[in-house]
C-alpha cells in the first residue's frame, strides 16, 4: 500500500509577474545597445546586446514553460508538463555557451586590428544597459531562490550588469586615452562572465534530468527520520528527486511491524510519514510502499 502528498503549482508560476517586467526592459535595451553598437562600432557593446538578447529569449521560454507547467496532468503524463521548464532552463543554458564562444572567437580576431569605436555613445549607451540591469536584478532577487528558472534569469542579468559595467569601464578608458583594446578587453570579459555560469545551470539542469537527490537533501538524514516513525522497523529502496523548480518527490519502501499490519493501522503510519517528511523536509510528495518485516527477499532488484 501507498501513501502520497501532492504539490500544487511551481515555483516559476507564481512569479510570472516579474519575468514580464525583466522581459520588457531586456528587450528595450537590447534594441538601445545594438543601435548604439552599430554605430559607435563597439564589439563589447554588440557582445553585451547578444547577451541580453539571450537572456531574453530565456526569459521568454521561461514563461511560456511556465505556462506549459500549470497544465492538469493527464494519464500520458502523470505529471502533466512540468519538466517543460527543465527543458526551458536547459536551453538558455546552452544558448548561453554559445554566445560566450562567439564573443571570445570575435575579441581575439579584433585584437591586432581593434576598430576605431565613439567612446561617448558606447559610454552613454552602456549606462543605460546598467541601469535597465540593476532594476531587472532587484526584480528578480525575491524569486530567485526559488524556481530554477528564476535563478537562471538572476544569474544571466547579474552577468549583464557586470558586462554593462565592463563596457563602462571600456568607454572612459578610450575616451581618456584613446585605447581601442579597452573594447576588446571588455568583450573578452564578459565572454569569460558568461561560460560560468552558462556552466553552472547546465549542471543543475543535468541534474534534475538524471533525478540526482535535490541539493541539499541528506537521505541518511530521511533515512533515520524515517525509522523514528512508530510502528517502522526499516526503510529501504528509498530514492528522492526534483520533477521541476520547487517540486521534489520521494519514494521508498518502509518495513512495518507486525502490529500494524494485525490491528489495520497502516493509514495510521502513514499519516505519520507524510507529516515528518513535510514538516522536517518540506517533501509534499512522498510515496510509501509499506511491507511486513521479511518481505524484501521476495522483492526483485533493490536498493539500500
Amino acid at each position: 500500500m501507498s501513501g502520497h502528498a501532492h504539490a500544487h503549482g511551481t515555483a516559476t508560476g507564481q512569479h510570472r509577474g516579474r519575468l514580464v517586467l525583466v522581459l520588457a526592459l531586456t528587450l528595450g535595451v537590447v534594441g538601445v545597445q545594438v543601435v548604439g553598437g552599430l554605430v559607435s562600432g563597439s564589439l563589447a557593446l554588440l557582445a553585451d546586446a547578444g547577451h541580453m538578447l539571450t537572456d531574453a529569449t530565456g526569459v521568454a521560454v521561461a514563461l511560456v514553460a511556465s505556462t506549459l507547467a500549470a497544465r492538469p496532468a493527464t494519464k500520458a503524463r502523470t505529471y502533466g508538463l512540468q519538466r517543460a521548464e527543465i527543458l526551458a532552463a536547459l536551453a538558455n543554458g546552452l544558448l548561453l555557451a554559445g554566445l560566450a564562444v562567439w564573443v571570445i572567437v570575435q575579441a581575439v580576431g579584433r585584437w591586432e586590428d581593434p576598430p576605431e569605436v565613439a567612446s561617448g555613445l558606447m559610454l552613454v549607451v552602456a549606462v543605460v544597459g546598467a541601469a535597465a540591469n540593476l532594476v531587472s536584478l532587484l526584480v528578480l532577487r525575491g524569486g530567485q531562490r526559488e524556481s530554477l528558472n528564476l535563478r537562471g534569469a538572476y544569474l544571466e542579468v547579474l552577468g549583464d550588469l557586470v558586462g554593462s559595467v565592463a563596457v563602462v569601464v571600456a568607454g572612459v578608458v578610450i575616451a581618456t586615452t584613446g585605447y581601442a583594446r579597452a573594447d576588446v578587453i571588455a568583450s573578452f570579459a564578459i565572454g569569460l562572465l558568461i561560460l560560468p555560469r552558462a556552466w553552472s545551470l547546465l549542471r543543475e539542469v543535468v541534474d534534475v534530468l538524471l533525478e540526482a537527490t535535490p541539493r541539499g537533501l541528506d537521505l541518511d538524514e530521511v533515512r533515520d527520520h524515517i525509522r523514528e516513525v512508530p510502528g517502522v522497523l526499516d526503510v529501504h529502496d528509498l530514492h528522492a528527486w526534483t520533477i521541476t523548480s520547487g517540486a521534489t518527490a520521494l519514494s521508498a519502501h518502509v518495513v512495518v511491524d507486525d502490529a500494524c499490519i494485525d490491528r489495520r493501522r497502516p493509514g495510521d503510519v502513514l499519516d505519520a510519514l507524510d507529516a515528518c517528511l513535510q514538516t522536517h523536509f518540506a517533501m509534499e510528495h512522498c510515496t510509501f510502499q509499506l511491507e511486513p518485516a521479511g518481505h524484501r527477499p521476495h522483492e526483485g532488484a533493490h536498493h539500500d
